[in-house]
């Protein structure tokens, strides 16, 4: 009887697959997998700038990583939706690790001294990050919607506009808490969600999934409030009071979204506790 190319038989006389992983498999590589030939050549430098390299590495993998928040936060608000409350805070937790990281990332560009930006900073111009509509997304789907931005946004596609507009007309995630409380038989009405979140609060024994989750909400907003700071304490470190490259105000605007808050009532909600 000749030998089987893959091991014995398994019970039943059924012969095992190929192996179909590793290098025996030979179907699949770590550079075609991630597809680094396009990703490692979308950086172009516009100078010969030494840390025009490291500028434009960072607020890639920022987008990267707004990407990623994306879909997560979009997992959160249908899980709200559908009642599956423990899959909405598993998801948080990876939300929260993912915004830990964007704060920390600041200090990478924070490397960068004035003087190595100025050397190209000139180049960018009209480019802004106030022109990033993954981060214009993220305030939107949150709760933080605001339709004028459409109209400032130059250079926009077809395809972003619409997203955008998508972002306007669907649920933000404090909708999806709203039905969450709803479906616990709590009133959602603008006259009694405050009386709704009070009773979540101070009765931590019928509903700690409903508190819990309002705290990952909180740390949510708070977390980007951070970041916020954050860009805006690099920016001034970088540019001071010079205007932006896309026109607006510079620091002083930064400094005036620092104070955006996505759940306002669930920050408002500890004045009654």
């Amino acid at each position: 009887m000749p030998a089987m190319p893959y091991g014995r038989p398994e019970a039943g006389g059924v012969r095992p697959s190929p192996r179909s992983f590793g290098e025996d498999g030979g179907r699949l590589s770590y550079g075609g997998y991630l597809r680094l030939d396009g990703l490692l050549g979308q950086q172009a430098p516009q100078s010969g700038a030494s840390d025009e390299m490291l500028f434009i590495t960072v607020h890639q993998v920022y987008e990267l990583w707004f990407k990623l928040l994306l879909g997560e936060l979009e997992r959160i608000r249908d899980a709200m939706i559908e009642g599956a409350l423990w899959r909405a805070r598993h998801l948080f937790r990876r939300v929260h690790a993912v915004e830990r990281v964007l704060v920390e990332q600041v200090q990478v560009l924070e490397t960068m001294t004035p003087q190595d930006f100025l050397e190209f900073r000139s180049v960018l111009a009209p480019a802004s990050g106030f022109q990033s509509v993954q981060f214009r997304e993220l305030e939107f789907l949150s709760g933080a919607k605001d339709a004028s931005y459409l109209s400032r946004l130059r250079d926009a596609g077809e395809v972003e506009l619409a997203r955008l507009g998508r972002r306007l007309a669907e649920p933000t995630l404090w909708d999806a808490y709203l039905t969450a409380l709803s479906q616990r038989g709590l009133a959602v009405s603008d006259e009694e969600i405050m009386d709704s979140l009070l009773a979540v609060a101070r009765d931590r024994g019928s509903y700690d999934d409903l508190w819990e989750l309002a705290e990952d909400l909180l740390t949510h907003d708070e977390t980007t409030a951070l970041w916020r700071m954050r860009h805006v304490q690099m920016v001034e470190r970088q540019i001071g009071t010079k205007s932006g490259t896309g026109g607006s105000s510079g620091a002083p605007y930064l400094r005036g979204r620092t104070r955006v808050h996505f759940f306002p009532l669930l920050w408002e909600l500890r004045a009654w506790l």
